[in-house]
């Protein structure tokens, strides 16, 4: 246990400050100030090491947290983040860029805040870094097995870093121009900067994975060609086709989905060139969705210089508190406020989009909407609250409904489930002998704990096939585990 009366001594969360807004929005840094860390180990210290810690099993990674609180607690860094990554390959992503459904189920949230825990994760992570202690781990010995990994998202890179480690050679490939799929070019650099994605890149290569860029697979290179190159092969292309909003209009120029928007800002921010680049400067812009990927481009329109930001949310706002409903320790829906919402901008709930409307000259001009409520046939519409939001840039930010088909997974001939994702066994095998699935190609859209966790479970079933047996560590099976997010 880390400080028996911490619990007790300690009852606030403490959370590094946000950069001012003011200043924020004028770069692309990461809105965080630097914690101090005796502050940070007093919040560590507030872990009860519960007889059944619960924040285990929100945890989809099954992250030893009480043990790496302690260690943290007591200032021993480098077990802590050998613990650490016992169980996660990328803490200094997930540390940035995760919920934390583990601080939801932490047994002290139950009539305290919960402890800092995701923080006290990128705080490890981040000082191994500085400390040189995230050495290369290359194999022993060579299996002389070969596996191709298609995409370079969180599950395409753990699944990869994992197998290398295990003896295989291991090809990454991705169609972008560098690796590291969403969490290069989808993430904004103010949540995550990409040096931080880079540096484990670089222990990747020296540990012997290979990236291979700018690949069109499915289409330059083909699923026979990689079945007959490869002696397996792990599919961690994610769920990439966009939700459409089918109202009137919907063709203007300036509806766009969000990711046609985030990756060309981020390809800016990191000081590239865009050709016709779609911006916010000067415009009038409207977010539909409220998610993760809604609050990004509101962080990014925010960073070009809208003229106001206004984000639309079909459902209807939730409260500050658990609803009776979503009791601990499941991850609740409450009102949660962003860095990017901090920084402006009208949040707008219950609304739906009735119709697009354009301009002379074919451009979104405006959008009329109307408010609705949840009825006993779904969403009703509420008489008399019609009216129109003027916009000259509209973000489409609804999720996504599954991975591409056309293309490698139709050369491939795997199935696909009720759902659109790619059909798999409890190993991560899809109905194709030596093709495997992690991620949002298999689970659908999740999150990138998810994500990781796949890729390491799909991993051991991966070297379990080609070895027979596998001596990769046994994951909790994420195929056993509802959605928790």
């Amino acid at each position: 246990m880390a400080d028996a009366q911490g619990f007790l001594k300690t009852r606030e969360r403490e959370l590094p400050e946000r950069r001012p807004v003011p200043v924020r929005i004028k770069d692309w840094k990461e809105v965080y100030e630097a914690q101090d860390v005796a502050q940070l180990q007093r919040q560590a210290g507030r872990c009860m090491d519960c007889g059944i810690p619960f924040c285990h099993s929100g945890c989809p990674l099954g992250n030893l947290i009480p043990e790496w609180n302690d260690m943290a607690w007591r200032g021993d860094w480098r077990g802590a983040i050998e613990r650490l990554h016992a169980t996660n390959n990328f803490p200094e992503f997930t540390g940035r860029l995760c919920p934390a459904p583990c601080e939801t189920a932490c047994v002290l949230g139950i009539n305290q805040p919960a402890v800092t825990i995701k923080q006290v994760e990128v705080t490890t992570i981040d000082r191994a870094w500085e400390a040189g202690s995230v050495p290369p781990q290359p194999p022993d010995r060579l299996s002389g097995k070969t596996v191709a990994v298609i995409g370079s998202g969180p599950a395409g890179l753990a699944a990869a870093q994992q197998l290398t480690r295990a003896g295989h050679t291991v090809a990454v490939f991705e169609r972008a121009d560098k690796p590291g799929g969403l969490l290069r070019y989808g993430i904004p650099e103010f949540k995550m900067e990409k040096a931080v994605l880079d540096r484990r890149l670089g222990q990747m290569e020296a540990e012997g994975t290979r990236f291979r860029c700018g690949v069109d697979v499915g289409g330059s290179l083909t699923g026979q060609q990689l079945r007959a190159r490869y002696d397996a092969v792990v599919l961690a292309i994610g769920s990439t086709l966009p939700r459409d909003l089918p109202v009137p209009g919907r063709e203007a120029d300036g509806v766009v989905q969000a990711m046609d928007f985030l990756p060309q800002a981020n390809r800016v921010a990191l000081g590239e060139r865009v050709a016709d680049q779609i911006t916010a400067t000067g415009k009038d812009v409207i977010v539909i969705g409220g998610g993760d990927t809604g609050a990004d481009c509101i962080g990014t329109s925010h960073r070009q210089g809208a003229r106001s930001v206004t984000s639309l949310e079909i459902m209807p706002q939730p409260g500050p508190e658990r609803p009776g409903n979503q009791p601990w320790p499941t991850y609740p829906m409450i009102f949660r406020v962003a860095s990017a919402h901090e920084e402006g901008g009208e949040r707008l709930y219950a609304v739906s989009t009735q119709e697009i409307t354009k301009d002379a000259d074919g451009r979104v001009a405006a959008l009329r909407v109307q408010d609705v409520r949840l009825g006993e046939k779904g969403f009703e519409p509420v008489e008399g609250t019609e009216r129109e939001l003027p916009a000259q840039l509209v973000l489409l930010a609804m999720g996504f409904v599954g991975p591409q088909q056309q293309g490698l997974v139709e050369q491939l001939e795997v199935e696909l489930d009720e759902r659109g994702n790619v059909k798999r066994d409890k190993d991560f095998q899809t109905t194709v002998p030596g093709v495997f699935v992690a991620g949002d190609a298999g689970r659908g859209q999740s999150l990138i704990v998810w994500a990781i966790a796949e890729g390491r479970a799909a991993a051991r079933g991966v070297d379990e096939y080609l070895m027979g047996a596998s001596q990769l560590p046994r994951p909790i099976n994420p195929t056993d585990r509802p959605l928790t997010v």
